[in-house]
């Protein structure tokens, strides 16, 4: 357990937001446009996937905000 603050929370929070608000502006700029001729269907599809996928890296950003490595520590098990 950590017993001091630590600056990387405060700035993975921010680094978060900035990094969700371009991929936001990303999608809404140049996939909004290219699908939308697309069954309704189809794009509710493309936003469903392009709505998830960003969660794939966030695990190993959550860990380094909380441990500062990219990977899980190790567990003690036996």
């Amino acid at each position: 357990m950590r017993s001091e603050p630590t600056w990387r929370i405060p700035a993975g929070v921010l680094a978060l937001l900035f990094v969700l608000l371009a991929y936001g502006v990303a999608v809404a700029s140049y996939v909004s446009p290219r699908i939308a001729h697309w069954p309704g269907l189809t794009q509710s599809a493309v936003y469903l996937f392009l709505g998830v996928v960003w969660l794939l890296p966030l695990k190993r950003f959550l860990i380094w905000m909380e441990t500062g490595r990219w990977s899980a520590p190790p567990t003690d098990e036996a």
